[in-house]
């Protein structure tokens, strides 16, 4: 019955969220008519398809009670290996890659997952550990140089500019991780024990559930997936930095709460991720369109996740509230 009234407390958060973006997408059509038009809102999602599959890795994480802040530092250091990479065998395939920038971030998933489920390391700690570490590795490796967008060969620039059906591969590639995440969250063994452990880690520990190889796969899925992220950001922008995605990761979990995944653990569904993505890549293509101060973006994006904990907690306490009343009762 518990779980039935969170369910129901669930669907009506992301219907109040849902129904929030769509006055707010007419207040900003209001305001400027380019935002409904077909290249404003392919330009939209296609700047928030990196975001949406970055913010499922994280929503494990989170589902998990942990947190990871060196993704930015992953992307980082994924990006510039494999445009370093490019740039030196131009020859290179796009599929290989992806792989190559895939694999980096694995490995630097599996470090943050072995320092928080072997040792025991705060997840805080170890991420803000790791964060410096592969930004350093990043600026070693390229010596402080950038990589530049002649550099790059066009095949490897199309993995993010090219089209599927008439569709640009960022938004191919971002549904095609929902689809993925979909059905490991809900068809398999696996990602139904990740939200047992996230529930309860001392119960789920007590019933056999292997909580420290779940806690080294999440981080590690999440590192293959900042990786992914950094070769799609390189190919994107066409250019490789040392202080590439800086700071992203804080966005990235302003989608995650924008979206209703808790940072108690236990709690995160798909469509809400979903949600709290398009909001934050609505209010980000937005802002600019309808003449807000750069200095007040920010802010306001600030204020919109501060709204989204606030209303989280209330969920949260609305739904512990009904749960006793019913024991009583």
């Amino acid at each position: 019955m518990a779980k039935h009234n969170w369910q129901w407390n669930e669907n009506l958060r992301e219907l109040g969220l849902l129904l929030f973006m769509a006055i707010l997408v007419v207040a900003i059509q209001i305001r400027n008519p380019a935002f409904l038009t077909a290249g404003n809102l392919t330009s939209l999602l296609t700047n928030t398809a990196i975001l949406a599959i970055l913010a499922l890795g994280m929503m494990l994480v989170l589902v998990t009670r942990g947190i990871d802040l060196s993704i930015g530092s992953t992307i980082a250091l994924a990006g510039m290996v494999t445009s370093l990479a490019v740039a030196r065998y131009p020859g290179i395939p796009p599929v290989a890659a992806i792989g190559l920038g895939t694999a980096v971030g694995a490995l630097a998933g599996m470090v943050v997952g072995l320092l928080v489920s072997r040792w025991d390391v705060l997840p805080i700690i170890a991420t803000l550990g790791m964060m410096n570490v592969l930004r350093g590795l990043t600026y070693v490796i390229s010596g402080g140089r950038w990589v530049s967008s002649y550099q790059m060969p066009d095949s490897f620039k199309r993995i993010a500019t090219g089209r599927i059906l008439g569709v640009n591969n960022l938004i191919v590639i971002a549904l095609l991780a929902y689809l993925v995440a979909a059905w490991f969250i809900n068809h398999t063994r696996l990602g139904r024990q990740i939200y047992a452990v996230g529930s309860n880690p001392e119960a789920a520990e007590v019933s056999g559930l292997p909580k420290r190889r779940l806690i080294f796969l999440v981080y590690t899925i999440m590192g293959s997936l900042a990786g992914l992220a950094g070769v799609l950001w390189v190919a994107k922008f066409a250019s490789a930095q040392g202080d590439t995605a800086t700071g992203y990761e804080l966005q990235v979990i302003a989608a995650c709460i924008l979206g209703g995944v808790s940072i108690n653990g236990g709690v995160g569904r798909l469509t809400g991720l979903f949600l709290g993505t398009v909001m934050l890549g609505i209010i980000a293509n937005a802002l600019p369109l309808i003449n807000v101060s750069p200095f007040w973006q920010m802010g306001i994006q600030g204020g919109v996740v501060l709204a989204a904990v606030l209303t989280n907690v209330m969920v949260r306490r609305n739904t512990e509230r009904t749960a006793l009343r019913r024991r009583v009762i």
